[in-house]
Order: structure tokens, then C-alpha cells, then sequence
């Protein structure tokens, strides 16, 4: 996919994936996220969330009344913590910082095939520091989200924002991007081998590569 692609579809991972430092032995076994017959909570219409990231921390304030399907998505997954440990694999400067692949492979396995509805694109655009899900085209929303680094109207008609940082912009600005785009557009991580490999694949071929610690509901 070209650049040019890359700007027209969101590259979603081919599933959801592995971080495989996240999550061992009975600590696994015991986690929610495996249960997939649950995708979704009743969210909240305002509420909070706080990114702890190797860069530094930043808020996000997400408004249900945005996107309705995915704020219920994201609000399950950030309360079962499933942004934990995940990468920033594809950071484009000026476009967009995109993450969400979770770090374990029996989670992602769970989590493939859970496609959720498209939100019906609202009045809120796709302006820099808001936060949408990615999709590999309609009816392919899974866990994956982009970071707007600039105003992106062209993404209005299939994206919908579910919420805009409003506290540490700057640390998105600073992700590590001198891998770029992942192939055929680029040499930056694959994403079918990092859902076949996991964190090791990461860490041996991507050492720079910038994480989500920790996603918190703060309010």
C-alpha cells in the first residue's frame, strides 16, 4: 500500500495482536479480555482517560454522543485494560499515530473476529489531537485507534472521532517515528508478523518503538 493509500484507509492490523510481555500463566487465564461473548459497556456520555506512555502521559476526553459504537467498545477495553502494553507501530509525522494491537497472542486470537458496527460519521471532524478507530475499510472496526497529528478532513467520511486529547499533545508529537509506514509502504512493523510473533518480533527488528504503559479512566 502507498503512502497515498495509507491516507485514504487506515491500516488496521491484519488481526488484533501480541505484545507477548503482557500478560503470563494464570494472570492470562484469569483475564476477561479472553471472554469476547462481552465486547462492549454502556459507556458513560463524558468521561476521561489517562495514557501513561514512554513518552510521557496525555488525557484523552471522550464524548459518547460522537460515536456511540465506538465509545461503548473503548470504554470495555480500557476498563479491562487491554491498551496496556500495546506500541505505536505506524507514526506517519504530519498524518497520524496509530496503535491498539494488544501484547498477548491468546487475547488476539480472542478478539479477531470481533468486528463492531461503523458509527454514522456525526459533525465532528478529524482534527488534529482527536482520536478515531482505524478500519481496514466499512465493517472492519476492531480495537486499533489513530491520533490526527494535523487536521484530517479527508478521514471525515469514514471516521468517526470518539474523543480529542485534551491534556499532553506534545507528547504525541514526540512518538518515535523513524521507522514509518509498515510494508509494501514502508520498512516500519509488519503487522501479520506481529500478530504471528509478538513483543519479541518488536523488540528485536523495532527497538525504538514508543508503548502505552497503562490506560486509565481517570474521571
Amino acid at each position: 500500500m502507498t503512502h497515498n493509500q495509507a491516507q485514504g484507509s487506515l491500516c488496521l492490523a491484519v488481526s488484533v495482536a501480541i505484545l507477548t510481555s503482557c500478560s503470563t500463566g494464570s494472570t492470562l487465564d484469569r483475564s476477561p479480555l479472553l471472554d469476547t461473548s462481552r465486547s462492549a459497556d454502556p459507556a458513560p456520555s463524558d468521561f476521561r482517560v489517562r495514557f501513561e506512555t514512554t513518552r510521557g502521559p496525555f488525557v484523552v476526553a471522550v464524548h459518547h454522543a460522537w460515536a456511540p459504537w465506538g465509545v461503548d467498545r473503548f470504554y470495555y477495553l480500557v476498563r479491562n485494560g487491554f491498551y496496556d502494553s500495546t506500541a505505536f507501530v505506524r507514526v506517519l509525522p504530519g498524518y497520524i499515530a496509530q496503535f491498539g494491537i494488544n501484547g498477548h497472542p491468546d487475547i488476539a486470537a480472542s478478539w479477531k473476529n470481533r468486528i463492531f458496527p461503523d458509527d454514522t460519521v456525526r459533525h465532528q471532524s478529524n482534527l488534529r489531537g482527536r482520536i478515531s478507530f482505524a478500519s481496514a475499510g466499512p465493517h472492519t472496526r476492531l480495537t486499533q485507534l489513530f491520533v490526527n497529528l494535523r487536521n484530517n478532513p479527508n478521514l471525515d467520511q469514514s471516521y468517526a472521532p470518539i474523543g480529542e486529547i485534551v491534556e499532553g499533545i506534545g507528547v504525541i508529537d514526540s512518538l518515535w517515528s523513524g521507522y514509518g509506514d509498515g510494508p509494501p509502504a514502508g520498512k516500519g512493523p509488519d503487522q501479520g508478523r506481529l500478530v504471528a510473533e509478538g513483543n519479541s518480533y518488536l523488540t528485536k527488528e523495532f527497538p525504538e518503538l514508543d508503548y502505552v504503559k497503562a490506560a486509565r479512566i481517570v474521571r
